[in-house]
């Protein structure tokens, strides 16, 4: 059935406009129409007075003519008096006036202005019954109707039926599903429109450039520049805007730059296209000397133009330039527009000049609506004055001014001086929850307090998930060390086809520095990133740096660190430190000395790479050097790391004096990781004096943790003190303290095997204790002669050695010998520290089997290879 066959109805309805409650409101009103033979009769509703001006406009309509009627009709649509032009097409209508083509047409077009499709579509059915649909201008408004109201089906099927189409017919068509944004199918009725024999007009032209510029299709473009000159249209004004506009969304600035050097008669629209355009592309100054250039060309400044300036002097933060501008739009008349003045008041809080800021948002008349006062809070927040951010929240509510999706992502990075449950519950009051930025905002927020549970419920109410909110929870997980839960949501993000972007990559790399998570795992996304083109972005490579580092691969991360273009100070930092916890202190320290060569503003993370870069190596004295160097120069406070890392330097240089004297000398009372420090160095420097404070200090700020016991009672057992020793573990027993079992892992083929000291739970037990009988053998033939002095228990010599044969990681070692090819490394963790005697193993053990070892214990990564240490035996 045609769209004329389904347009004629047995009764038709034809829309009525009646009086509103106030004299300032107008609506329409369906009401039934009697269908005769000769015209379709209109009532109207008896009041008029809701249109100024009203009053006897049709006392003299009888005596009217055609032409005058259009005349009229033409002028209300022109002057963009929509509702009067319609009352006073249903007026003519009432009285039984004629009409013809033209009034049809003009009455269509402002139903598309007004975007009511309903009616157009009884304007249509009048078209259909008084016989004007086959007027080539009733069709192109009826076409240009349906498109501007969303309803492309029809606005096609009524082009579909025309029996005559010119050039504006197809423009309409074109302009319109570029409206709606089919801008494919534009290009292509382009293209259609001139294998039909019709040439396109300048209107055309204009339409179709602005659908290849959101397309991005850039060489058709060009063809279609080379048809404008053709077509003697490269002088239309709004023919070069769309021009400009389309060379500057595809990056041709100089393309851009030649269109507009040629336009003779400038209009307003053309210098902004061209500011707008140099923003777009990051040419901010180029803006900015163009709306110099404006000015003095007379030309008069819009309120779109101020707008665009003034974000200008916001992302260049140029305060002095933002007050000349803010004085120009007061002598422009524009010092009450709401969006310049929210945009001014962005501008002062990005410049810090948050009572410059204030004192508009507090002065001006008419701007406490919901965007300003967001623009506000947001400005405050951003400035540090979170107290006053929260302040300016709660009013906001008392003064009834209801919070958008933005005011309440921005309110939550207030928590915790406004409460992240209080916050919360208003967000699921006002349905706000499901929608992507507010939902990001609340499980970002939950996950800096650790409750990733709740963020994940949050995740997963949210309806349509944008890349921020998939990112988000990626970096939740990363945080908390769940590398499955980042892993699985990273394939469920990839199942349903969502392109990652850097911060997605970047975040589920930093999941993959959890020592739980497989090293497959950190290479399988690395080769992710580099197949989408995002492994080269700095916040990813800069992740792969510190995955590599921190998962053993030192190699791999220096790698990836040389080839990086920019670096920021994560990478440094991460190379620094990775280096520092292989036990390649000089070459930390040589990054280091490269890095002070960049001018990079140092932070205390920095320096905590360098103090246990110090520490590893034995240099003393340039640890301390660094240190002040840290505070005199750097002007960086030491942090409790800060003082943990001298206390280590001095104590495993056997300075334990000096390292009590750092204690004593702190600002702050010493945490358990300090005295554990100083407690292990006394251990194995068989000091009992202060070994015994540092032991008592530890066990009263950490009495249920099992390391000051343990530490304290093996430091007794390594002097002989039987006796003190037992006293330690009988007050562990009656403070029921439980000892941290030492175990080890391995990966081995994706999968993780672990392992306890004397373990014969793997299935392959058996040949994993073949293979260490067999090392034994092999062992005591190149000299080496167990350590018992690592078994702190009071049993005899023999089974002292059997107990060291059977550690952990030389159980990981033996099984990863007899599972993986000859020659491949080894990879093993440890919860706790390698012991010397196992140390002294394992660096034959990479002899005899030709192996790279790598070992991570609780304190620093050892690289054993050819019989030798990373280490330099400072572990």
């Amino acid at each position: 059935m045609s769209l004329t066959q389904r347009l004629r109805p047995k009764s038709l309805y034809c829309r009525t406009l009646v009086q509103c409650q106030s004299q300032t409101r107008c609506s329409y009103q369906s009401m039934p129409l009697i269908s005769s033979s000769n015209d379709v009769s209109i009532r109207f509703s008896n009041n008029l007075n809701c249109f100024p001006g009203a009053d006897n406009v049709f006392d003299e309509l009888s005596q009217r003519d055609i032409s005058e009627t259009n005349r009229v009709l033409f002028g209300y649509s022109r002057d963009n008096m929509n509702l009067e032009a319609i009352k006073y097409f249903v007026g003519i209508r009432r009285l039984g006036s004629p009409v013809d083509g033209c009034s049809l047409s003009c009455v269509l077009k402002v139903c598309g202005v007004l975007f009511d499709q309903i009616l157009g579509k009884q304007v249509h059915c009048h078209c259909v019954k008084s016989g004007f649909l086959e007027d080539v201008s009733v069709g192109t408004s009826l076409i240009d109707m349906y498109m501007k109201s969303e309803n492309v089906a029809e606005g096609k099927q009524v082009f579909k039926e025309m029996p005559e189409r010119n050039v504006v017919s197809w423009t309409s068509l074109l302009s319109g599903s570029s409206w709606n944004g089919l801008f494919d199918e534009a290009v292509d009725i382009f293209f259609q429109m001139q294998h039909a024999g019709i040439n396109p007009n300048s209107f055309t032209f204009a339409a179709v450039l602005g659908a290849l510029a959101n397309n991005g299709l850039v060489e058709k473009g060009i063809r279609v520049h080379a048809m404008v000159i053709k077509s003697g249209f490269e002088l239309a004004t709004f023919v070069c805007n769309s021009l400009m506009n389309m060379y500057f969304k595809s990056g041709l600035i100089n393309d851009a730059k030649a269109v507009f050097n040629g336009i003779r008669n400038r209009t307003v629209v053309s210098w902004n296209c061209m500011i707008a355009g140099f923003v777009t592309n990051g040419l901010d100054v180029e803006a900015l000397e163009l709306f110099n250039r404006m000015r003095v060309a007379g030309i008069d400044l819009t309120q779109s133009i101020f707008v665009t300036v003034i974000k200008l002097c916001s992302d260049l933060h140029e305060l002095g330039y933002a007050r000349q501008v803010h004085s120009l739009v007061i002598k422009s008349g524009f010092g009450l527009d709401p969006n310049i003045i929210t945009s001014l008041m962005v501008n002062y809080t990005k410049c810090g000049e948050m009572n410059d800021a204030f004192e508009i948002f507090s002065t001006t008349p008419g701007v406490h609506n919901v965007v300003s006062w967001t623009a506000i809070i947001n400005g405050y927040l951003k400035n540090g004055e979170v107290k006053q951010a929260a302040e300016l929240f709660c009013q906001m509510n008392r003064e009834a001014v209801r919070p958008n999706d933005f005011t309440y992502s921005t309110i939550l990075t207030a928590h915790p001086t406004i409460s992240l449950f209080q916050v919360h519950a208003p967000v699921i009051k006002s349905n706000y929850e499901r929608t992507a930025s507010v939902g990001t905002a609340l499980l970002d927020a939950y996950v800096k307090i650790g409750h990733i549970n709740d963020a994940e419920r949050v995740f997963d109410l949210v309806e349509e998930k944008d890349i921020v909110a998939w990112s988000a929870m990626l970096g939740g997980y990363a945080q908390v060390g769940d590398s499955i839960g980042a892993i699985r949501l990273f394939c469920q993000l990839a199942k349903e086809r969502i392109n990652p972007n850097e911060y997605t990559f970047s975040s589920v790399i930093n999941s993959c520095c959890n020592p739980m998570a497989t090293v497959e795992q950190g290479k399988q996304l690395h080769a992710r990133s580099i197949k989408s083109g995002h492994h080269n972005a700095l916040c990813v490579s800069s992740a792969l740096v510190t995955m590599y580092a921190k998962r053993g691969n030192i190699e791999s991360a220096n790698e990836i660190f040389k080839r990086q273009k920019e670096r920021d100070l994560v990478s440094w930092n991460s190379m620094i430190s990775g280096y520092s916890q292989h036990g390649y202190g000089t070459m930390a320290l040589e990054i280091f000395e490269e890095m002070q060569t960049h001018n990079l503003q140092l932070d205390d993370v920095t320096f905590i790479g360098v103090l246990t870069a110090c520490t590893h190596v034995g240099l003393v004295e340039k640890g301390q050097r660094y240190f002040d160097m840290m505070v005199k120069d750097h002007h960086i406070d030491p942090t409790m790391e800060h003082y943990s890392c001298m206390v280590d330097l001095y104590s495993r240089a056997g300075l334990l004096e000096k390292a009590m004297s750092i204690i004593e000398g702190m600002p702050f009372p010493a945490g358990a990781t300090i005295w554990r420090t100083l407690l292990g160095a006394c251990r194995v420097h068989r000091n009992l004096e202060i070994g015994k404070r540092a032991g008592e200090e530890l066990m009263s700020l950490d009495p249920q943790h099992s390391a000051a016991y343990v530490l304290l009672s093996n430091l007794y057992a390594a002097a002989g003190k039987w006796q003190e020793k037992g006293k330690v573990r009988k007050l562990m027993d009656e403070r029921k303290v439980k000892k941290e079992a030492g175990y080890s892992w391995i990966e081995v083929k994706r999968k993780t095997y672990s392992f306890l000291a004397g373990d014969r739970s793997h299935p392959l037990s058996d040949s994993i204790y073949l293979k260490l009988a067999d090392l034994n053998v092999r062992l005591k033939d190149a000299g080496y002669q167990p350590d018992t002095n690592y078994v702190l228990q009071d049993i005899e010599e023999e089974h002292k050695e059997a107990t060291l044969s059977e550690h952990s990681e030389r159980l990981a070692i033996a099984f990863g010998l007899i599972a993986t090819p000859p020659s491949s490394p080894l990879y093993v963790m440890k919860n706790l520290r390698v012991c010397g005697d196992c140390h002294t193993v394992i660096k034959l053990i990479s002899s005899l089997e030709g192996r790279v070892i790598v070992v991570r214990d609780s304190n620093r990564y050892h690289h054993f290879k050819e019989g030798s240490c990373s280490c330099g035996e400072y572990w």
